[in-house]
C-alpha cells in the first residue's frame, strides 16, 4: 500500500482566496441545496464566496483567523472570528473538507486548531458554529465532538440577498463553553498553524 502524506496546516493568506472560495461554493453546493436557492447555487455563488473570500484575506486581521489543510492541493479550511459573541465567544464561521477527504481526521484537527487559537487569548469566553438544519452529518460531527446544541435561528441570506435562499432554512447553534475540551479529545498541537 502506498504511503499516503500527512495533510500540512498553516494560516491562509491573500495568495490562497480563490482556493478556499472554490472550495466552500463546492461544499455549499453539495451539502446546502434546499436552503440556499439553486439558482444561487448553481450560478452566482462561486463569484460570491470569491469575492467575501478576498476581502478576508486581503491582510491579517488579528480578530480572525483561517487555517488551511493541504496536501498538494487544498483539502479543507476552518474559519473563525475571534470574541464574536459577549456570551458564547468565538465563531467557527466555516469548517468544510473537501469531498472526498471527508472522515479523515481533517475536520477535526481543522476543530482541534480552531480551539487552540481560542484558548490561546486570554479573553477567550468559549466557541460556537451555526449549522444548517438539514446539515445532519455536520450536526453528528459537532456532536460526535463534545458541541452542545443551543440553540435555533433563520438563516441570513449570503450577500444580503433573500432570493439565494430557498424558504426559511433554519441554522442551530452549537457550542463548547470551555474549547479547550477539543484540545484534550484530539491531543492537539498547532503543527505550525
Amino acid at each position: 500500500m502506498a504511503h499516503v502524506a500527512e495533510p500540512q496546516f498553516r494560516l491562509a493568506g491573500p495568495a490562497d482566496a480563490e482556493a478556499v472560495a472554490q472550495l466552500h461554493a463546492d461544499s455549499w453546493r453539495r451539502h446546502y441545496r434546499g436552503a440556499y436557492s439553486d439558482a444561487f447555487l448553481d450560478g452566482d455563488v462561486v463569484a460570491d464566496r470569491l469575492a467575501v473570500w478576498t476581502d478576508r484575506l486581503r491582510e491579517p486581521d488579528p480578530r480572525r483567523c483561517t487555517i488551511l489543510a493541504e496536501n498538494g492541493g487544498l483539502l479543507g479550511f476552518a474559519h473563525t472570528l475571534f470574541n464574536d459573541d459577549p456570551a458564547w465567544g468565538a465563531l467557527l464561521d466555516n469548517l468544510h473538507v473537501a469531498d472526498g477527504h471527508r472522515r479523515r481526521g481533517i475536520g477535526s484537527r481543522l476543530l482541534a486548531l480552531t480551539a487552540e487559537g481560542v484558548v490561546a487569548r486570554p479573553e477567550s469566553t468559549g466557541l460556537h458554529v451555526w449549522v444548517l438544519e438539514q446539515n445532519v452529518d455536520a450536526q453528528a460531527f459537532y456532536e460526535t465532538r463534545g458541541g452542545s446544541r443551543e440553540g435555533r435561528d433563520l438563516v441570513s441570506p449570503p450577500g444580503g440577498i433573500v432570493s439565494r435562499l430557498a424558504g426559511s432554512p433554519a441554522k442551530l447553534r452549537y457550542a463548547w463553553p470551555e474549547p479547550g475540551a477539543l484540545l484534550e479529545r484530539a491531543g492537539a498541537t498547532t503543527n505550525g498553524a
